[in-house]
C-alpha cells in the first residue's frame, strides 16, 4: 500500500466513524417522532437514496446483475433477508435508545461488538483464538457482569446492539457484493414493508411525515442520506488501510457517543459504570494490540473431548 493511499483511507474511514459517532444528534432532532416511524423512514429513504447513488455512479447494471444472481441462489437470498432484518433491529434499538436517554448504554453496545464478533467467529466459523483474545473476552464479560449485578437489570440495549450487529456481520460474510449494491439490496428487502407502514400511519392520521412541518420532513427524508453517506466513506477507506488500523478507528464512534451522552445530554454516568467501562476498554486495548507485532500470536489449544465429533 502507498503511504498516500493509507493516509486517504484513514481519513475516509475515520470520517465515517466520526459521522456515526455524531449520528445521535440527528436522531435527537426527531425526538417527537416514535422510533418505529423513524425506522420506517430510514429504511425507505435509504433505499431511494441508494438507487440515486447507483444511477449517478453508473452501478445500476451491476445492481441488476447482482439481483438476478440472488434470485437464483436461495442461500444468498436467505442471508440477504436475515442481514436486512438484523440491521433493521440494530437501527431500531439504537434510535429508541438515543431518544429514550440511554445513549451511554448504546455506546457500550458498540464497544462490546468486536468482542461479540470474536465469540461468533469461534462458535460459528470455528476460528481459533489467541490467549490475548480470550483474556479480552473475559475482561469484557466481567465489565458487563458488573453493570448487570449493580443495576439488577441485564444491559439488554448494549447486548442487543452488539449481538444484532455481530450477527449482521456474520450474515454479510455470505453476501460478497460491492458495498453500495449491498446496502441497496438490504434496504430493498424491507422498503415495501416500511412503505406500507408509512401509508398505514397516513391512513390512520398518526403520521409525522408531511404533518409536522418542513423541518421534520427534511430530517425524516434525510435519514436515508445520513445512513448511506458514512457507509460509503467507510467502504472507500476500508479498502486502503490495514485491518489493524481500521480496528483502532472503529472505537471513535462509540467514544463520541459516550461523550455526547455524558457531557451534552447529561445522562447519569455512575462510578459503577466507569469501572465497567474500564474493564471493557482494557479488553479492547488488549484485543487491538494483539493484532500488532507488539504481541506474539499464541493460539489456545483446547483439549479434545472423547467421543466428540465435528
Amino acid at each position: 500500500m502507498k503511504k498516500n493511499d493509507i493516509k486517504a483511507g484513514a481519513l475516509q474511514a475515520g470520517f465515517s466513524y466520526f459521522l456515526w459517532g455524531l449520528l445521535p444528534i440527528y436522531w435527537k432532532f426527531l425526538y417527537q417522532v416514535n422510533a418505529q416511524e423513524i425506522l420506517a423512514n430510514r429504511i425507505f429513504w435509504s433505499f431511494i437514496f441508494m438507487v440515486i447513488v447507483l444511477i449517478c455512479t453508473k452501478k445500476w447494471n451491476l445492481f441488476v446483475r447482482t439481483l438476478k444472481g440472488f434470485a437464483e441462489n436461495k442461500k444468498q437470498m436467505f442471508a440477504l433477508t436475515i442481514a436486512s432484518v438484523l440491521i433493521s433491529i440494530n437501527w431500531f434499538v439504537y434510535i429508541w435508545a438515543v431518544n429514550s436517554g440511554h445513549m451511554i448504554e448504546a455506546s457500550l453496545g458498540y464497544y462490546i461488538n468486536p468482542l461479540i464478533s470474536i465469540l461468533l467467529g469461534m462458535i460459528v466459523l470455528k476460528e481459533k483464538l489467541t490467549v490475548y483474545q480470550y483474556v479480552s473476552f473475559i475482561l469484557a464479560a466481567i465489565g458487563v457482569l458488573i453493570i448487570t449485578v449493580s443495576h439488577g437489570v441485564f444491559p439488554w440495549i448494549a447486548i442487543s446492539l452488539a449481538l444484532s450487529f455481530g450477527l449482521y456481520g456474520l450474515a454479510k460474510k455470505l453476501i460478497n457484493v460491492e458495498s453500495s449494491v449491498g446496502l441497496t439490496l438490504e434496504t430493498m428487502v424491507l422498503a415495501p414493508i416500511a412503505a406500507i407502514y408509512m401509508i398505514y400511519l397516513a391512513f390512520m392520521g398518526t403520521n409525522t411525515l408531511f404533518q409536522a412541518g418542513w423541518g421534520t420532513d427534511l430530517l425524516l427524508m434525510g435519514a436515508g442520506a445520513a445512513t448511506a453517506i458514512p457507509l460509503l466513506y467507510f467502504a472507500k477507506g476500508a479498502q486502503k488501510i490495514p485491518l489493524s488500523l481500521l480496528g483502532f478507528l472503529q472505537y471513535l464512534s462509540p467514544t463520541l457517543t459516550l461523550i455526547l451522552g455524558v457531557f451534552v445530554y447529561h445522562e447519569h454516568f455512575s462510578k459503577i459504570q466507569l469501572v465497567s467501562f474500564i474493564f471493557i476498554w482494557s479488553a479492547l486495548a488488549i484485543y487491538s494490540l494483539s493484532k500488532t507485532k507488539l504481541f506474539p500470536q499464541r493460539e489456545v489449544k483446547l483439549p479434545k473431548q472423547k467421543g466428540a465429533t465435528l
